[in-house]
């Protein structure tokens, strides 16, 4: 099991949104995850229109990917998200929260014009040290 620290230098601002500015890990294997949509076990897009219900199913999909790995939530280190439009982003920081309560991962959060699927509002990768 990897060693994960967090990091908040002096001279950054504190973060309003769940992320921590700066993480290292212990060494440990490196785990790349893909990005991860809204899409159940059937691969059916779930929470249409709502950033909350699909950042959830997203989160879980995580879980998933980096149990599968042999780790948990506690060893993602840095995550990105895109989103199709930032208005989701007060939905999607209450409920990353949720599953990141504790020095939650390095994040970028970014815009982008559309995701593949037009019923996603939200894509999401990581990367883990287990």
């Amino acid at each position: 099991m990897s060693k994960k620290i967090a990091i908040q230098p002096e001279k950054l601002s504190r973060p309003f949104g769940v992320w921590t500015p700066v993480i290292t890990s212990e060494p440990g294997k490196m785990v790349f995850i893909s990005g991860l949509t809204a899409r159940n076990v059937e691969g059916e897009v779930v929470g249409e229109g709502c950033y909350a219900t699909q950042t959830r199913q997203i989160c879980e999909n995580l879980k998933a990917a980096v149990e599968a790995a042999g780790g948990t939530l506690d060893d993602i280190m840095s995550v990105t998200a895109f989103v199709v439009k930032l208005e989701g982003f007060q939905e999607i920081t209450q409920v990353r929260r949720e599953y990141f309560p504790k020095d939650p991962p390095a994040s970028t959060m970014v815009q982008v014009v559309s995701l593949l699927d037009p019923k996603c509002l939200v894509e999401i990768n990581a990367i883990a040290v287990i």
